[in-house]
């Protein structure tokens, strides 16, 4: 077998021996990581918001439907979304996954499409803005809805939750992180790595948001940009599982410490961009498509779909 051929072989079946490489760290090894890198991350930064987001989501559901009944203005599918993409973000960010996305590539990888393809998603359908809303005093969140009512609010957000602008900015997102120069500029500094996570994070929110937001029949255009995106993304994902060069020489030195190759490393970090999020973009294509050709009500108001998530027309009424 010639030496590409090898090459890709080792990629596709790499997912083995990176598991267990995750899982358990070379003994008697001179070159191995320190056991430390492979604890929680527990920055204030990403865990206090974590945790007051939680809190807050679980207030402002107890107050709301302590009013208005179990189920009502959030329903139980929106709070277990909320559940999944909160959990998710807890384990991209603070699981060890965290600290090992700085020694391997692919799980650098995996790291990222957790956030973009599974965490945004859900939190987009569980809009939890209406829960966060609930959760502050009444003048508070009569002075909220107010402002999100304004004229300037409504247009400046209808303009970011645009599909064609959110596609555009997620894909200019993704493609500008992984130029090497920028992808080694988050390796070597915290405030870099922190603006890649959250561009990636926002990005993906304002994407899945314009395609999944309730009462928009988006049609063959939702599908077509669900559709655009997954090709675009899988094609970056197999530029890097095909290619015979390292794209980020900052893994060269910590990955044969985990008993990897650095090149077969990178081309399983583009195999989990090609394959599982490519998966992951078709599923969702296929439930909008269902959601187009079951739903027979009418579209939602403009000014309605125009407000953020969690502030749309069937919110109930602020006391």
């Amino acid at each position: 077998m010639t030496a590409p051929g090898r090459r890709a072989a080792l990629a596709v079946l790499g997912s083995a021996p990176a598991a267990a490489c995750w899982a358990h760290m070379p003994e008697n090894t001179p070159d191995s990581v320190p056991a430390w890198t492979f604890t929680w991350s527990f920055d204030p930064w990403v865990v206090a918001p974590l945790l007051l987001s939680a809190a807050l989501y679980a207030l402002g559901i107890a107050r709301l439907w302590s009013r208005a009944g179990r189920g009502r203005g959030i329903s139980m599918l929106q709070a277990t979304a909320f559940a999944g993409g909160w959990s998710t973000l807890a384990a991209a960010l603070v699981s060890p996954l965290d600290a090992l996305g700085g020694q391997l590539f692919s799980a650098h990888m995996l790291q990222h499409e957790l956030l973009m393809v599974l965490a945004a998603p859900l939190l987009c359908l569980a809009q939890p803005l209406a829960a966060w809303t609930w959760a502050l005093p009444a003048a508070a969140r009569r002075a909220l809805a107010a402002f999100l009512r304004c004229a300037a609010w409504r247009w400046a957000w209808r303009g970011l939750t645009a599909p064609l602008t959110a596609w555009a900015l997620h894909a200019v997102v993704l493609w500008g992180w992984h130029a090497p120069a920028l992808f080694e500029a988050a390796l070597a500094d915290t405030a870099w790595h922190t603006w890649q996570h959250g561009s990636f994070l926002a990005s993906a929110l304002l994407f899945w948001w314009a395609v999944l937001r309730p009462g928009q029949r988006q049609g063959a255009a939702g599908m077509a940009y669900v559709f655009t995106t997954m090709l675009h993304t899988a094609f970056l994902g197999a530029l890097l599982s095909l290619s015979n060069r390292i794209w980020y020489p900052g893994y060269l030195s910590s990955t044969p410490a985990l008993g990897l190759d650095p090149l077969a490393d990178q081309q399983l970090g583009g195999l989990l961009m090609w394959v599982p999020a490519g998966l992951a973009y078709l599923v969702s294509g296929l439930a909008l498509a269902a959601r187009w050709m079951t739903d027979a009500g009418p579209p939602q108001r403009a000014t309605a779909s125009a407000l953020p998530p969690g502030c749309s027309g069937d919110m109930p009424a602020t006391p």
